[in-house]
């Protein structure tokens, strides 16, 4: 038997008007997710505990059976391990976005706004040069800098502390100002590196393609060393990742599972759906895993956006380009398989971050009939009675007989 869970990070969403009333998951075009409701168990399950911040480094945890009360000591110390960084046990680790502040002359840094987040989820050849930058700038034993993927980036605070620090995308269009960092040092490295970078010739010739320049550090997502249980250890089953993400490789690294590396993967929109998704046959029927964990970033990255178009077409890629082709191989091979479809958190499209409410998931077994539904969404979790209101216990059912 073959296990997997297809992870569309932020799918989940609520009604919107401009789709007649529909989430974006329900108005999308979804053949093969359908076809799968009418074999499958729908239900829902709350992957974010009570009082702990709505994210996907929590919410992940969950869904792969980590109680995030147990487990989570911060989000940067997860993608630290997968950037390769082995943590002192005094070391905090923060997350370094180069984000995109408005540019108008005159103003104060505190009274700037942020645009985006992600800085166009720019490259990570050309977020490379800007974070070095930073680094011949700011870098000393106290403070060390490491490129991640795309926007995301670590930053090291030798003896530091854990501090509450705002995360960027929770204040798109916001006045920056009651956001900032109380430390004063890495309150002066982001106004500094706004001096340093909104002028940088990468960024004035993004500015010239209509992209948005990637013109400020933004610190947040604090954390010591994590120590997370063997997945192996934990539930019996030999376990690969395949993620696009930082957060998701590290998750992976700490936790001993395999790390499949895709060369197309950006996280974005069009990420490389079909080399992830002939990674997950590769990983269960060649590497003689168990267990491969698919994640799909662009629905989170769209919800942020505020493109409903795009998180549509985004679930509609997912439908098509990673469950279909992962489905077909899989039953052309004979292969006996359980697969988990679900959102980690909801990325509403009306506040463009994440939200706590619980999610829908799909469970399909190959060998039999779990159920019996018209389509998978929201509504149809809501509806069925099945909920699971500590949602990383879901993980065990996954792996039930």
């Amino acid at each position: 038997m073959k296990y997997l869970t297809i992870l569309g990070d932020g799918m989940a969403d609520e009604p919107i008007d401009a789709l007649g009333g529909k989430t974006p998951l329900m108005a999308a075009h979804t053949p093969m997710m359908d076809t799968l409701a009418a074999r499958s168990e729908i239900g829902l399950a709350a992957t974010i505990p009570d009082g702990m911040k709505p994210g996907s480094d929590t919410a992940n945890l969950a869904v792969l059976g980590y109680d995030p009360r147990a487990s989570y000591t911060g989000r940067s110390p997860l993608e630290a391990l997968s950037i390769g960084v082995d943590m002192k046990p005094d070391d905090i680790a923060l997350r370094c976005n180069l984000v995109t502040l408005s540019s108008e002359p005159g103003l104060a840094y505190s009274e700037r706004t942020i645009l985006d987040h992600s800085s166009g989820e720019i490259s990570t050849g050309d977020a490379a040069v800007l974070l070095d930058v930073l680094r011949r700038e700011f870098a000393s034993e106290t403070y060390q800098f490491y490129v991640g993927t795309s926007y995301r980036h670590l930053l090291i605070w030798a003896g530091g502390e854990v501090l509450d620090l705002s995360q960027p995308h929770d204040h798109l269009g916001e006045v920056i100002g009651a956001y900032l960092p109380e430390d004063q040092m890495l309150r002066h490295m982001m106004e500094r590196s706004f001096e340093l970078l909104d002028n940088h010739p990468i960024n004035v010739e993004r500015a010239k393609k209509g992209l948005n320049k990637a013109n400020s550090a933004w610190f947040w997502g604090a954390g010591t060393r994590p120590s997370l249980a063997g997945f192996t250890e934990k539930t019996g089953k030999r376990g690969a990742m395949i993620s696009a993400v930082d957060l998701l490789k590290g998750i992976a690294v700490g936790t001993h599972m395999q790390v499949m590396d895709v060369p197309g993967a950006t996280g974005g929109l069009h990420t490389d759906y079909h080399g992830k998704a002939q990674a997950a046959v590769q990983a269960l029927c060649e590497d003689g895993n168990d267990f491969v964990y698919v994640h799909i970033e662009a629905p989170d990255e769209m919800g942020h956006q505020g493109s409903v178009e795009r998180k549509v077409q985004a679930i509609e890629y997912l439908d098509d380009r990673i469950i279909r082709p992962i489905y077909e191989a899989l039953t052309a091979q004979g292969v006996e398989f359980r697969m988990l479809v679900m959102p980690d958190h909801p990325t509403p499209i009306r506040v463009r971050t994440h939200t706590a409410a619980p999610v829908p998931y799909l469970l399909y077994d190959s060998r039999k009939a779990l159920g019996s539904f018209p389509s998978y969404d929201e509504a149809t979790g809501a509806s069925s009675g099945i909920f699971y209101p500590e949602g990383y216990r879901l993980a065990a059912h996954l792996f039930s007989e």
